[in-house]
């Protein structure tokens, strides 16, 4: 199974990943984990001050800050992942990346931040349940 898991380097994510860690009778051996986090953009007013390899650099090292901890995790597990990151909003670019790359299943933590979100879902977890026809299994 294509098993999506995107991760923001929340006490959620962690949360989340544990979940996958403790549930080896659904997410254990021949899964094929996409471990994917989405670095907010700079904003255009002040990207185009700098040199695309700047901002490439930066970007690369946001994510790796939350990847790194992630790989290691995933390792230490025996997970058969692939880590990739882009820059964008979140909601909007995981569902583009679900979308385009067909997961069976989208796992993730939801922080239930947004004001009216809270009740129930956070707004990036809303954001790609109303942009993907994936399945998605949050946990808070």
């Amino acid at each position: 199974m294509k098993i999506l898991l995107p991760v923001d380097g929340s006490d959620y994510t962690k949360r989340m990943l544990a979940f996958v860690a403790a549930h080896d009778e659904l997410f254990g051996a021949g899964n094929e984990f996409t471990v994917f986090t989405v670095v907010p953009s700079i904003p255009a007013h002040a990207s185009r001050f700098l040199q695309q390899s700047v901002l490439d650099a930066y970007y690369s090292e946001q994510a790796e800050a939350v990847l790194g901890p992630v790989r290691k995790f995933a390792e230490q597990h025996g997970w058969n992942v692939k880590m990739l990151h882009v820059h964008g909003p979140a909601a909007e670019s995981i569902a583009a990346y679900a979308n385009e790359s067909r997961p069976n299943l989208i796992v993730m933590g939801s922080h239930g931040h947004s004001a009216l979100g809270s009740m129930v879902l956070g707004s990036v977890a809303s954001g790609v349940l109303a942009r993907c026809k994936t399945p998605v299994l949050l946990v808070r």
